[in-house]
C-alpha cells in the first residue's frame, strides 16, 4: 500500500509538461501537501492482522551424512568397481518396498519360466543329440558330464534300452541301411576308394568293352610323346642362334666395319638437321628382296638411317645397305616363329627382336651374335629400349597377357611390370623427353606411363574409339600419329593433356585388320602409311587432303618408312616379302 501511494506521489510530481499537459485536458491538479487530498490513499489503523500457519508436507528424507552404510549399491548389478565394506553389501534396499510382490516375482528370472545358467555347448554335440533324440528316442543327459564319466545307461534319458541296443550311437556315427547299401552300389567302403573304376567299372572287362585295340593303343601313345615333345621344345630351349654374313669382307682397308656411316653418299649423314623442304615421291628406284615370306617391320640404323634392318615372317632379320650396292650384308637366324618387332639401341651397336616363340633376344649388330634371350612365356607384341642415354640397360615390351614388362639386360631379369590393360599389348612410344611412354592395346584404349611408376595416369578410352595397333611420334615431338581400325589416322597432342586433335583427320585408305606403320616427312609436310590393298598413301599435314596414292606391293604394305635425311626417299615393306626404296 505505502508503496503504491508513493507512486501515486510521484506522478503528481511529474515533470511540468506533464502538469501542463493534464491542465490542459481539464483534470484537477492534487497538491501532495494538503492532507485531505491523500487520506483516502493512507491505510486504516483500526484493520486487523491475519497470520497464516506454514504446512510441510515434503516426507523426511535421510540427508547423505546419515546414512551409516555409506555408498548405496544398486543390487542388479554385476560388477562393482570398488571394495565395499560389510555394511554396504548386506544393507537394506532403498526405497518403498512393493506390498504385491511375491516370492516368485522376486526370484531372478532372464526367461519366461525362469532362470537359466548360462553354460557352453558346442552347435555340432547339441545338433547331435537332438537329431538323435529325434530319430532313436534317446539322448545323452545334459545334467551329467560325459567328459569325466564314461556314459552308462544312466547317462541317458528316453529310451534307454535303444541306447544300449545301438551302444549310445548317435545319427552321424550309426549307419543306416540307406548309407551302407549306397556303399554297396558305389564300389565299397570310404578306404577303397583308390580302387574305385567309376560307373563303367562292370563294362571294362567285357570282350566288346572300351579298351583301345593294340594299333590304336599305339597310336595314342604317339600322339601323346609327340604333345609333350612340343611342349618341352616350346617352353625350355629357344631356337639356336646363327648369323650369316653375305659380304666378302666384315671390315674395309681402315679396319671399318659396315656400322661406320658413310661419307660418300652426296648428303651429310651425320647432321642432326631434318631437310628444309620435303617432295612427294614418284617412282620406285630399288627393291631388296631376300625374304621368303612376308616383311614385319623395318627399322632405319639410328641417326644416319644407312642401314636397314628387316624382320620377317620366315622367321630371319636381315641388314641391308640403304646407299652404294643396297646389298644384304648381314642375316640373323635364331627365332623358330616369325619375328614380330625390332628396335635398335641409341647407338644402333645392338638391336632386340620379338618372335612368336615367346621368346625376346639381344643381338649385336656387328658380329651377329645373340647376346643375352628372355622370356615371360608370353608372346611380345612390340619391344622397346629406354631411349635414355643413361638407361640403355633396360627395355620393355608388350606382351600378350596384357602387360608390359620391363628387363633389364645386365641381370636378365624383369624389374617392373605395368598391368594396367584389359587387352594384349599392341605398342609402346615414349614421349616428353622420354620421361613418359604411351601404350596402346586390343582394348582400345590409350594408356600414358611415368617411366618405372606401374600406374597409368593418363587413360584415354572413348565409346566410338577404335584399337590402335600402330603409333609414330612426329620429328618435333608434340604429336602422335595413331592407326586406328576404323581406317583412319588420327592424331593426339604428346604433350601434357595428350588430347585428341579433331582437326587432324587423315581419311581415304583401307587398313582394318592391320598394323599399318605410319610415318612423317622430316619437315613435318606429309604423312605417310600403307595400307591392306598394298598401296602406299602421301597426305598432306596442314589440310589432311590426300595428295598421292601408289600401288607399292601385291600384298598388304605393312610399313612406310620416310628416311630422316632425304627428302623424297621412301621405304616400304609388305607381305609379299619385298622392301621398295622410292624417290
Amino acid at each position: 500500500m505505502a508503496a503504491t501511494v508513493a507512486s501515486l506521489v510521484s506522478y503528481d510530481s511529474g515533470s511540468d509538461s506533464e502538469n501542463e499537459s493534464e491542465s490542459n485536458s481539464g483534470v484537477e491538479k492534487v497538491d501532495p501537501a494538503d492532507p485531505d487530498a491523500t487520506a483516502h490513499l493512507k491505510p486504516l489503523k483500526s484493520a486487523p492482522t491475519m497470520s497464516v500457519a506454514l504446512l510441510d508436507l515434503a516426507p523426511e528424507v535421510a540427508v547423505k551424512e546419515a546414512v551409516e552404510t555409506g555408498t548405496h549399491l544398486d543390487p542388479s548389478l554385476k560388477e562393482v568397481t570398488f571394495n565395499p565394506t560389510y555394511e554396504t553389501l548386506f544393507a537394506p534396499e532403498l526405497g518403498p518396498m512393493n506390498p504385491f510382490k511375491s516370492q516368485q516375482m522376486s526370484a531372478p528370472r532372464n526367461m519366461l519360466s525362469g532362470y537359466a545358467e548360462p553354460a557352453h555347448l558346442n552347435d555340432f554335440m547339441f545338433e547331435s543329440q537332438r537329431r538323435t533324440f529325434s530319430t532313436f528316442g534317446y539322448a545323452l543327459d545334459p545334467s551329467v558330464d560325459t567328459h569325466q564319466v564314461t556314459p552308462t545307461t544312466n547317462s541317458y534319458i528316453g529310451a534307454v534300452d535303444e541306447a544300449e541296443k545301438n551302444k549310445g550311437l548317435t545319427v552321424f556315427e550309426s549307419g543306416t541301411k540307406k548309407t551302407e547299401k549306397r556303399k554297396k552300389i558305389k564300389g565299397g567302403d570310404a578306404g577303397e576308394i583308390e580302387e574305385f573304376l567309376g560307373p563303367w567299372a562292370k563294362f571294362i572287362d567285357e570282350k566288346d568293352g572300351a579298351k583301345p585295340s593294340e594299333e590304336e593303343q599305339k597310336e595314342l601313345d604317339e600322339i601323346t610323346a609327340k604333345r609333350q615333345k612340343k611342349g618341352r621344345s616350346e617352353e625350355e630351349a629357344p631356337a639356336e642362334e646363327k648369323t650369316v654374313l653375305h659380304v666378302k669382307d666384315m671390315y674395309d682397308y681402315q679396319g671399318r666395319s659396315y656400322l661406320h656411316v658413310p661419307q660418300d653418299v652426296g648428303i651429310n649423314l651425320r647432321s642432326s638437321e631434318a631437310p628444309d623442304k620435303c617432295y612427294l615421291p614418284k617412282k620406285q628406284i630399288h627393291v631388296w628382296s631376300g625374304h621368303t615370306k612376308g616383311v614385319s617391320a623395318i627399322r632405319l640404323f639410328p641417326s644416319s638411317g644407312h642401314l636397314l634392318l628387316s624382320s620377317s615372317m620366315d622367321c630371319k632379320i636381315k641388314l641391308w645397305e640403304v646407299y652404294g650396292e643396297r646389298r644384304c650384308v648381314r642375316t640373323f637366324i635364331g627365332h623358330s616363329k616369325a619375328v614380330r618387332d625390332i628396335c635398335y639401341n641409341n647407338s644402333g651397336t645392338k638391336f632386340l627382336s620379338a618372335a612368336y616363340d615367346r621368346h625376346l633376344k639381344l643381338w649385336d649388330t656387328e658380329t651377329g651374335q645373340c647376346i643375352s634371350r628372355f622370356t615371360n612365356r608370353k608372346v611380345p607384341y612390340c619391344v622397346k629400349f629406354n631411349p635414355d642415354e643413361d638407361k640403355q640397360d633396360l627395355f620393355v615390351a608388350g606382351m600378350s597377357d596384357k602387360k608390359i614388362v620391363q628387363w633389364d639386360i645386365r641381370t636378365n631379369e624383369v624389374v617392373q611390370e605395368y598391368d594396367r590393360h584389359l587387352g594384349a599389348v599392341n605398342t609402346i612410344t615414349f614421349v616428353d623427353e622420354n620421361r613418359r611412354f604411351v601404350s596402346t592395346s586390343d582394348d582400345k584404349s590409350l594408356r600414358v606411363w611415368e617411366w618405372d611408376i606401374p600406374v597409368d595416369f593418363k587413360y584415354i578410352a572413348e565409346p566410338s574409339m577404335h584399337s590402335m595397333p600402330a603409333v609414330t611420334l612426329s620429328p618435333n615431338g608434340k604429336w602422335l600419329a595413331c592407326q586406328s581400325m576404323d581406317n583412319q589416322i588420327l592424331i593426339f597432342g604428346a604433350q601434357n593433356r595428350f588430347r585428341l586433335n579433331k582437326k587432324k583427320v587423315f581419311k581415304g585408305h583401307m587398313v582394318a585388320g592391320y598394323a599399318c606403320q605410319v610415318d612423317f616427312s622430316p619437315d613435318m609436310s606429309y604423312v605417310v602409311s600403307g595400307d591392306a590393298d598394298g598401296k602406299l598413301n602421301i597426305w598432306d599435314w596442314k589440310t589432311t587432303k590426300l595428295y598421292h596414292r601408289i600401288k607399292a606391293h601385291d600384298k598388304v604394305c605393312i610399313s612406310a618408312l620416310w628416311h630422316p635425311h632425304e627428302t623424297s626417299k621412301v621405304i616400304t615393306c609388305g607381305w609379299d616379302g619385298l622392301i621398295k626404296l622410292w624417290d
